[in-house]
Parts: C-alpha cells; sequence; structure tokens
C-alpha cells in the first residue's frame, strides 16, 4: 500500500520540524498512542491501539527516523506487531517553505500480513490514510496550520 498526502502549517519549517522531533507532542498526537519510549539514538518503541473493521488490537511498535536533513526531511521506519499480524512500513516526510508557512509532504508504503491483512487492502489503506490526517490535525492544533 502506498499513501501520498500534503499538510500546511502556519508556522515556519523549523518549528514544524521541532514538533515533529518532540516526543511528547508524537505521543500526544498519534491517534491511540498509549506511551513512546525513547530506546536510543531516534529509535523509540510505541504501544498503539488500531482498529480496522471489527479488528481493534494493541500494537508494539519501534519507530526509527533515519535520513534526517533539518528542517527538511527524514524518513521514518516503522515495525509494529500485536495479535492480529504485523505492519512493517516507511515514510519520506519532506518540509518546505510556503507563502503561509509550511507545507508537509509524506510518501508513505506499508506491508501487513496476518489476519489485519485479511480485512482488505482497500480498507487498511483508508484506516492509515484517516490514521494519518488526524495526527497531523492535532500537530496542526499544536503549531498552527491550516
Amino acid at each position: 500500500m502506498q499513501i501520498t498526502a500534503t499538510y500546511s502549517f502556519n508556522a515556519p519549517p523549523a518549528v514544524v520540524w521541532d514538533a515533529l522531533m518532540n516526543t511528547e507532542t508524537l505521543a500526544g498526537c498519534i491517534p491511540g498512542c498509549k506511551q513512546l519510549r525513547p530506546l536510543g539514538d531516534d529509535r523509540y518503541a510505541a504501544d498503539v491501539t488500531v482498529g480496522v473493521a471489527a479488528i481493534t488490537a494493541t500494537y508494539s511498535a519501534t519507530v526509527a527516523i533515519a535520513d534526517k536533513k533539518p528542517p527538511a526531511s527524514y524518513r521514518l521506519l516503522v515495525e509494529a506487531t500485536g495479535r492480529p499480524g504485523f505492519v512493517k512500513g516507511s515514510a519520506q516526510v519532506s518540509l518546505a517553505a510556503a507563502d503561509t508557512g509550511t507545507t508537509v509532504t509524506v510518501t508513505a508504503t506499508a506491508d501487513a500480513g496476518g489476519m489485519i491483512a485479511r480485512v482488505g487492502q482497500r480498507l487498511l489503506e483508508s484506516v492509515a490514510r484517516m490514521t494519518m490526517d488526524r495526527f497531523f490535525a492535532c500537530l496542526s492544533d499544536k503549531v498552527g496550520g491550516s
């Protein structure tokens, strides 16, 4: 599955970057996130509850930030496992100055396995897009957005 989305913020790239690198901000904005714990340099553990169709479960995830080019871009790597299966994915996150602040473009790819994969690619893509939209709406509220 591949998802591309663009989000606008009424704040300069450095402010949006700082919010994207702040673990407290991230934990508060990731839908279903119960905890985000540092594991070392740019690596984190997270417990996230996600529902897809009739399947709701808590996943143990490892999140890593790679290829950081502050405040312009980074790559996010995620691996999550739970009782209904696994999700493994990555996202390229790019920030660009815009007339009104910052434009963030996200290009994400993910693979799922187990029971969660059997609910259908279209449904998984819809839940992933909704989760991403909710995350960036929350982040926008914290730093300024439109």
